[in-house]
Order: structure tokens, then sequence, then C-alpha cells
């Protein structure tokens, strides 16, 4: 059932805070009320309407009960019986609005789309392909939830793998799931490159980081320094002849983030820009909780052998995640996206 008083006072609330003429300098925020201003208005515009018929349908009612013209009584039966099928109709036509503007307020509310970097540790060359392999699974992982993704920024390696790559996944209940993935990752398998056919131990990092909602994190432009330069291939070697890559400098803290994927200047800026803002809020979530001071440095470590979450294990086909003490005997069905087997049982441990 709608809640028409509650309708109106959101709405006076939001005619009252677009009032203050400061607001105008946080656009995303003005932009975000005018919006919710705007479909508010139809909500009690469709109820006006309601409350007219309603009206108009008791005032045929009367004219039925005076029985003094059966001509008019006559015309105002059939009224009732066009105005009350309207009605019904606006009372739908107002629910639906309502549950659309439940909806948008959960989804405004709801889980944030995760940046996600992957880096090469311990390991040389078969680190940065297993890095590689990991962002493969990941996008298999996506695929099968429906997500969507996009990379922002990468460093390929010489041999097809990724010394770091950088990607978002948005449109869905992200946050739940790639949260655990977070940490170090072991993998134990015999190197292509490997002649005598050792198993070797390399290790790759993955960093799991809220995208701020649009207009929670400010950045005053003052505070970044931006750099161009042009684009280059795996092995250093230019592969742009302009300057499309970009490398933002947060001078406030230091963080430095870069972009290169694109062949659009443009478009590079924003996807750096995208990756600043999930760092900053990152660390302002370390500031505000004093439980998550060290997030980062928990899930990223040094990437040495010893500070592992998971460990693959390609000779025996098994997946251990050491934080629920549990191995899996189907390695290469979850390397190909199958997460939710081990995603599940960290969600219900609450680990």
């Amino acid at each position: 059932m709608v809640d028409i008083e509650a309708i109106k006072k959101e709405y006076e609330k939001i005619l009252s805070q677009l009032s203050d003429p400061e607001l105008i300098s946080n656009w995303p925020a003005f932009e975000e009320l005018t919006k919710r201003k705007s479909f508010l208005e139809k909500i009690i515009e469709k109820e006006k309407e309601i409350e007219d018929l309603k009206n108009r349908i008791e005032e045929n009612k009367e004219i039925l009960k005076s029985h003094e013209d059966k001509e008019l009584s006559s015309l105002a039966e059939t009224e009732i019986v066009q105005l009350s099928k309207k009605l019904k109709i606006l009372e739908e036509e107002l629910e639906n609005l309502f549950k659309l503007g439940v909806e948008e307020e959960k989804r405004k509310d709801g889980p944030q789309s995760v940046i996600v970097e992957i880096r090469a540790g311990t390991g040389g060359e078969e680190a940065a392909l297993f890095a590689a392999d990991l962002f493969r699974t990941y996008s298999k992982y996506s695929q099968i939830k429906g997500w969507k993704q996009k990379i922002l920024d990468s460093r390929p390696s010489e041999i097809g793998g990724f010394k770091e790559i950088v990607f978002e996944i948005k449109d869905g209940d992200v946050w739940s799931s790639m949260k655990y993935e977070a940490g170090v990752h072991r993998v134990q398998r015999i190197p292509t490159t490997e002649k005598s056919g050792r198993v070797h131990t390399s290790t790759a990092s993955v960093a799991v980081l809220q995208k701020p909602k649009k207009g929670k994190i400010a950045m005053n432009p003052k505070d970044l320094k931006i750099d161009t330069y042009k684009a280059s291939g795996p092995g250093g070697q230019y592969v742009n002849k302009r300057m499309t890559a970009v490398r933002i400098t947060h001078l406030p803290t230091g963080t430095i983030v870069t972009s290169q994927t694109e062949r659009s200047l443009q478009q590079n800026k924003e996807n750096a820009l995208s990756i600043m803002e999930a760092k900053i809020l990152e660390k302002k979530i370390k500031e505000e909780e004093e439980k998550l001071k060290d997030k980062r440095k928990t899930q990223i470590g040094k990437a040495e052998r010893a500070e592992k979450i998971r460990t693959y294990n390609f000779p025996q086909n098994r997946i251990t995640d050491h934080r629920i003490k549990k191995s899996f005997h189907n390695l290469e069905e979850i390397m190909e996206g199958k997460l939710d087997a081990i995603i599940s049982i960290l969600q219900e441990s609450k680990y």
C-alpha cells in the first residue's frame, strides 16, 4: 500500500534541500535530488487524480440517494461505472509507480560495484600467467552471474600473462561474492616453459575495492596531478603514437593510478578516476573503522607464498581454501568460473 504521507514528507524535504545554494556546487547530488523530486511529483499527481475521481464517484452516489430525477440518476449510475473502471486503472498505476520507487531506492542503497586488482607476485612469468588465469576465471564467473565487466587498466607480460590488471564488475550483487576473493592466491603446477617437469609455486594477489556511488567521493581537482604518456604493450614497446595513457596522482595521499587500455585519452582518464575514487573510498573506510585500518595490507600483503587464502594444485586437480580449511577436487571446473561452490560456503560460514 502506498504511504502517500511519507511520499509528501520526502518531497517537502527535497524541496528544502534543493533551495540550499551550496548544493549547486555538488552537481551529482543536485542531479540525484532533482531526479527524485520529478519522480515523487508523478506519484503525488497520480494520487491527486485518484482523489478527484473518488470525489466525483461520491457526488454521483449522492445523486442516486436523492431519487429526485430518474434521468439524472441514470446518468450518475453510468458515470459511477465508468469512473470506477478508471479509478482501478489509476490505483494500479500508482501502486506500480510506488514499487518502482522502492526498487530504485533499494538499488541506490544496495550492493556496490567493485574494482578488482590482480597483480603477479612471487614466481616471475609464471605468476603473470597465473594472474591472467585468475582474470579469466573472474570473467567467466561474471558471465555466469550475469554481471558486466570492464577492463580499466592492464600491464601485459611478454608471453600472454598480466603483471597487473584492473577491472570493474557491476550490475548485480557483486560485493557479497567477490569480497571473498581478496588476498593472496598460490598456484602449484608445471609451467609450459619448464622442460624438466618440475612443479613450480607462484602467487598472485587480488584486491577487491568497493566502487563508491556517484557523488559520494568528492575530489578537489586541485588535489589531482594528471600526466599523460604513450600507451605501451608487453615488453615496454610503444603501441600508440599519441599520448592516450593517463597517470593520476592524488596529492594529499600520494595515491597513484594509471589507465592505458582505451584508445581515447578521455576514456582512460575516466577509468583512472574510477580507480582513484575506489582507492580514496577505501582509505576513508580505514580511517572510519579501526578494525579495517590494515584491510588493504591484509588483502595484498607482499604476495609471499606464506600469505595465502587459497592454493591451486594443478597436478592433484585440487583447490584448497585455507580460511575454511576445505579442499575441492574439481579445479578445472572452478577455473571455468564455477566459484559459487567455494563462495557459498564462505558466505554461510560468515568468514
